[in-house]
């Protein structure tokens, strides 16, 4: 089979909204979809039984931290990544563009590549995008993104179009780079904050024809309003027929929203690190399970949710746990949030397919508020 073929089964009437199915070589995945992240070869507090028990289709790891440790040689001697952590349905790796980008002072940005020195121990590495197709191939995800080089916000125009055109050239690099067959290589759409300058990116990266497209930048500070817009300005620009992913986004709201404008892949580290703090999404809203309010009470975490969590424990013991630093307290708050955006999903591709999306946000809206 092909590394990576995308069809699209339904376009809501209303919106840009579709849903589909990624066929991987690990498996399909149906979108609109939602990945988790396992930074380090796992999802922090999650086994790969329980992410199967959850319906994960599809997960994340981290090429960065999975260069620096254990390194990327030491995982293909293992057979790759989905041998090395017994996962075997479809993984992505990002870059690392974006960590070694957000190293600032620790790292300098040449033509060549990146040079920077290592978060653990200080060490000086460089890795060019041909080192970092090699270190992808040597991981041997399903998908494969593109080196980039992601702009901050704010960020002035010279600067993001500088980053831009760099990304752009390190795209063609990548593609050259990579000849892993059963693995499919994203291109990733930059441009900061400027219109003119997303617009440009989606079109040059079209023009390269990769199997699918990352959106990169996005959801680093700038008002969630601002994204929307972006969003809504590069999609008429980018292929109809291939996979769309909006790089690092995992609040519901966002998910809804970039669903709407023509999104089909999401990941974030927000559902599992905000859980490991005491704080969990529900249908009315995020939930601080900390909170000396919920002590005593005997009802779940979201009276509305069929997860194994909800279906078993109260507000009142998983308090207890997340106070008393309890490992099984931000086990279970993240199997719950996980739970939470996976039949999300579920719920929204259900709802492309019955002509009913608009109906399913209005309803979602009204009951869910992001703010505590």
């Amino acid at each position: 089979m092909l590394n990576c073929q995308f069809e699209v089964h339904k376009r809501d009437a209303n919106s840009r909204a579709r849903r589909g199915t990624l066929h991987l070589p690990h498996g399909d995945v149906p979108t609109p979809i939602f990945m988790p992240v396992g930074t380090q070869a796992t999802v922090k507090a999650m086994s790969p039984r329980e992410l199967k028990e959850i319906d994960t289709r599809i997960l994340l790891s981290n090429t960065y931290h999975l260069f620096l440790r254990p390194g990327h040689e030491l995982i293909r001697g293992f057979g790759g990544l989905h041998n090395f952590m017994q996962w075997d349905r479809p993984i992505l790796t990002d870059s690392g563009g974006f960590q070694v980008f957000s190293l600032s002072e620790m790292r300098k940005i040449r033509e060549e590549g990146v040079e920077f020195r290592s978060h653990l121990d200080g060490s000086k590495c460089f890795i060019t995008p041909e080192y970092d197709m090699e270190i992808q191939q040597a991981l041997g995800a399903d998908i494969a993104m593109a080196f980039d080089e992601c702009s901050p916000y704010p960020c002035d125009y010279d600067r993001a179009k500088a980053a831009m055109g760099r990304t752009h050239r390190w795209a063609a690099r990548c593609r050259r780079a990579h000849t892993r067959e059963d693995q499919a290589l994203f291109g990733i759409v930059q441009g900061a904050f400027y219109k003119d300058l997303r617009i440009e990116s989606a079109k040059t990266l079209a023009d390269m024809d990769f199997p699918g497209y990352g959106i990169g930048g996005l959801s680093v500070g700038e008002p969630k309003p601002m994204m929307y817009e972006l969003l809504e300005e590069i999609e008429p620009y980018m292929p109809q027929d291939k996979p769309r992913y909006l790089m690092g986004v995992g609040s519901p709201d966002c998910l809804l929203e970039g669903v709407e404008r023509g999104v089909d892949m999401f990941d974030c580290v927000l559902p599992t690190r905000i859980a490991r703090n005491g704080t969990v999404f529900t249908h009315h809203g995020r939930l601080v399970i900390r909170n000396n309010a919920y002590a005593r009470q005997e009802i779940p975490l979201d009276e509305e949710c069929d997860c194994y969590v909800c279906r078993t424990f109260s507000r009142g013991y998983i308090r207890h746990l997340i106070k008393a630093g309890e490992i099984l307290g931000a086990r279970l708050t993240s199997y719950h949030n996980l739970y939470f955006l996976l039949n999300m999903m579920r719920q929204i591709r259900q709802a492309l397919e019955e002509d009913r999306f608009a109906a399913y946000k209005h309803e979602f809206f009204e009951k869910y508020n992001e703010n505590p």
